[in-house]
């Protein structure tokens, strides 16, 4: 058996695995393996390797890949408009199971997500001439953790008795030209008073709906640490991203955080800052002076 062939079944237990905990109500482990099996899509569509698949088949390949974030953005926003139901999405499994011989027309109306290229925080600064990088910031600094493609949440840790986990739920953001962002997501990290990664960084999946001034996520993240055991002066960052096809890199438009006093049960509202990303803080100017912000919502969790 090829290294091809056995690709194509990896990819088809996963998608089964993910369509049968869709089926059986359990939704986290759905949208994990949906949203990792739609990466691993997504890289072999931008493989430049030609003797695998046929650009006719990596094209089937990304647009399955379109239809798992689709379906990965339904169960994570019951409010969504653009619902994506589960027996369309196992419409697609002949697509994957059998990629070589099965001819049939794609049965939805999706497009590949575009080839991209995902930059670290700070790299985007230095193709983009909108605005001066400023090094000092500390953007760009090394991560200690992989930073991935739109759609990395991770799952709620175990609980600890006397131990805090706190759930961000991120509602929307407002921006003057909300309307014109592509491919719009958020990355969530958290940093300790020098810029150093405390958690592993995450990316929301592409927002599912514009509306006005409002880009809306309707997601929850999860933060990966205990509340007690962050230390003093840490805080939670998030930093706006849109795909800009003119220069075809993924660039941050803005970003906001919470420090660990702003951290309570409820409905929160910060402010929005302009790129580069400061993740010491020392450096902050307001993206706009109107009454625009980052809408969150905090739920915690104590055993």
């Amino acid at each position: 058996m090829s290294d091809v062939t056995k690709t194509v079944q990896k990819w088809h237990a996963s998608f089964k695995k993910g369509t049968d905990f869709d089926s059986w109500g359990q939704l986290v482990e759905a949208i994990d393996e949906y949203q990792i099996l739609a990466r691993q899509l997504q890289k072999e569509v931008q493989s430049s390797n030609p003797h695998d698949f046929t650009e006719e088949q990596k094209k089937t390949l990304g647009k399955v890949a379109t239809c798992l974030e689709m379906r990965s953005a339904s169960l994570q926003c019951t409010q969504s408009q653009e619902d994506f139901k589960l027996e369309d999405l196992k419409k697609l499994e002949p697509f994957i199971k059998n990629i070589f011989t099965y001819n049939k027309d794609f049965p939805f109306d999706v497009q590949p997500v575009p080839l991209r290229k995902i930059l670290a925080p700070g790299e985007e600064e230095n193709l983009d001439t909108e605005e001066e990088f400023d090094v000092a910031t500390g953007a760009g600094s090394t991560q200690s953790f992989p930073r991935g493609v739109p759609g990395t949440l991770l799952p709620r840790l175990p609980s600890e008795p006397g131990m805090t986990l706190l759930t961000l739920k991120i509602e929307k953001i407002g921006l003057k030209d909300a309307g014109q962002c592509i491919d719009p997501y958020m990355t969530i990290s958290v940093k300790d008073f020098n810029g150093v990664d405390l958690n592993p960084v995450q990316d929301t999946p592409v927002a599912t709906r514009k509306e006005d001034t409002y880009i809306h996520f309707c997601v929850d993240v999860e933060i990966q640490k205990h509340l007690e055991k962050l230390p003093k002066g840490a805080a939670i960052f998030f930093e706006f991203k849109h795909y800009k096809p003119k220069k075809r890199f993924t660039s941050t438009k803005c970003f906001a955080f919470m420090e660990m006093d702003e951290i309570k049960p409820g409905p929160i509202v910060i402010e929005l800052y302009k790129k580069p990303t400061d993740f010491k803080r020392k450096k902050l100017n307001l993206l706009t002076k109107k009454p625009l912000y980052l809408h969150l919502h905090q739920t915690l969790h104590k055993d």
